[in-house]
């Protein structure tokens, strides 16, 4: 980065619905390795904004099996749970813009399809139970991914209006992240590539409320054998982290691309680490949408 652009600020914000899995630990692993390689700043903010899904002494877990990793973060750990006014002033900026609208049509009703605007023009009185939809437009939007190139989508087709507040009062993780991004001035994002999809939805919102676009790099997703998305501990993990962080940093590091000296095979974790920091070469991340994980 340019000395005149502003200090890199990157971060990991996991979900406290379960253990750390390898997938979270590969996105955990990229970004804290991107900030560091760059001289910048990993923070940790945990996404519990929709409590229905957390579970309790989760985030906890998370913080310590990211400890036993030697992923230390820095600043204070941000709490979606803690920031439900700054959503909801976002959500009253983007109403008084005209941007907003309610809509009662339910998820069975509409499906995975995109959505076709049903209640773009009905009047829905505000006592209703009702979401809250962002109107979209036809104009491509995007980003040019570090790793991936140029992804664009032109949301009221692809997409159409999508939700910002659900009908039972929580916010959208659309809404929150690129809020709470702004707000800890995230400069860089390294995720897993499942959230390529959901990046075109966070630049509208991004650019609709005036806020910075930082860089994106979408890492592949780890599946199991049978091709499933691996979302909860695989074989242990959460044990294997606390018995032997080196070998999960070594494993992780090998998912990433970053083939690591045989010599640190045995090494301490801050051995490890060091190596990583000072050898991360994004460019050599697989290329493919998912990695089979044995």
């Amino acid at each position: 980065m340019p000395a005149s652009g502003p200090p890199y600020l990157g971060r990991f914000a996991p979900t406290p619905s379960g253990p750390l899995h390898i997938g979270s630990i590969m996105a955990a692993l990229a970004s804290y390795l991107d900030a560091r390689n760059r001289g910048g700043q990993w923070r940790v903010r945990i996404e519990d904004l929709d409590l229905p899904r957390v579970k309790p002494g989760c985030s906890d877990d998370i913080l310590h099996a990211l400890d036993k990793l030697g992923l230390h973060w820095d600043g204070k750990i941000v709490f979606q749970s803690e920031r439900i006014d700054a959503y909801e002033e976002a959500c009253s900026r983007l109403a008084a813009d005209q941007l907003l609208y309610h809509c009662i049509c339910s998820r069975r009703i509409v499906g995975d399809a995109p959505y076709p605007g049903t209640c773009r023009h009905r009047s829905i009185p505000a006592s209703s139970q009702h979401s809250l939809r962002v109107l979209t437009h036809g104009r491509p939007v995007g980003i040019r991914d570090r790793l991936r190139g140029d992804y664009f989508q032109c949301l009221e087709k692809d997409v159409g209006d999508f939700i910002l507040r659900r009908a039972d009062g929580y916010h959208a993780y659309h809404l929150a992240t690129v809020v709470d991004d702004a707000w800890q001035n995230i400069t860089h994002i390294v995720r897993g590539g499942d959230l390529l999809e959901s990046t075109p939805r966070q630049v509208y919102l991004q650019q609709l409320l005036n806020l910075p676009i930082p860089e994106y790099l979408h890492i592949p997703v780890a599946v199991d054998k049978q091709g499933a998305k691996i979302s909860k501990s695989m074989g242990g993990l959460d044990v294997l982290i606390q018995g032997s962080p080196a070998r999960v940093l070594i494993m992780t590091l090998d998912l990433l691309g970053q083939k690591i000296d045989q010599s640190l095979a045995k090494a301490p974790v801050e051995e490890i680490l060091t190596w990583a920091i000072k050898n991360w070469h994004p460019a050599i991340i697989p290329l493919q949408k998912e990695i089979t994980v044995n």
